[in-house]
């Protein structure tokens, strides 16, 4: 029998309801406001300033919940359960007709969103190929074809709730499509492994 293997994957975490709803709630109200500094992909997108879970109690309870889907997570990526560490925290404010535009994340191995609103359909988060990255040259793309994971540009999250986590390997591009309902919130965060080891040597990251 012939057999399909998805070779290389890239891994993704969803996990619902990762945060209570008290405290998904109390975030908004202590973060929401603070969001005041401008994104250049939107007028309508705005986020604070970079944040540690040291910097405030509802963070270091945040990061208490995260921390060991960060270790399951990390297990995946790089087949040892290691310690981490979140290096930056900080809160999107996206209003209505706001968007992010296609991105990845530097200096860090795991990247992940915590949704606190309802977020409208529209406005998904949607994981993207890498441009220029192994495909062929010729496409097949017209109205006939059938999108799948081997030939999709692109993949569309699921709608998330309040208190759901996603985590994705930072250097994954993603965005944010135009939003067609209300304010959207979430709470966004870097995360980095404590080492990595590779055959005689070692890196420590100290943060």
């Amino acid at each position: 029998m012939d057999e399909i293997h998805g070779l290389f994957p890239i891994p993704f975490l969803r996990a619902p309801a990762t945060l209570p709803r008290t405290l998904v709630d109390a975030l908004v109200a202590s973060f929401a406001a603070m969001a005041l500094r401008e994104n250049n992909s939107s007028g309508q997108l705005s986020h604070t300033e970079m944040l540690r879970p040291r910097d405030n109690p509802l963070l270091r309870e945040v990061a208490t919940l995260i921390d060991p889907k960060l270790a399951d997570f990390g297990s995946v990526l790089f087949g040892e359960r290691l310690p981490w560490s979140i290096k930056e925290m900080w809160v999107n404010v996206l209003d209505t007709g706001g968007r992010q535009a296609m991105h990845n994340h530097a200096n860090s191995f795991v990247s992940g969103v915590i949704y606190l609103t309802a977020t409208h359909e529209s406005s998904s988060t949607v994981f993207m190929k890498s441009p220029g990255g192994t495909d062929f040259v010729f496409r097949n793309d017209h109205a006939r074809m059938t999108p799948g994971p081997f030939n999709a540009d692109k993949w569309i999250s699921p709608q998330p709730e309040p208190g759901d986590l996603v985590l994705f390997p930072s250097y994954l591009m993603h965005a944010v499509p135009p939003n067609a309902g209300g304010r959207r919130i979430s709470l966004a965060f870097n995360a980095i492994a404590a080492r990595l080891e590779s055959w005689g040597y070692t890196v420590s990251f100290d943060i």
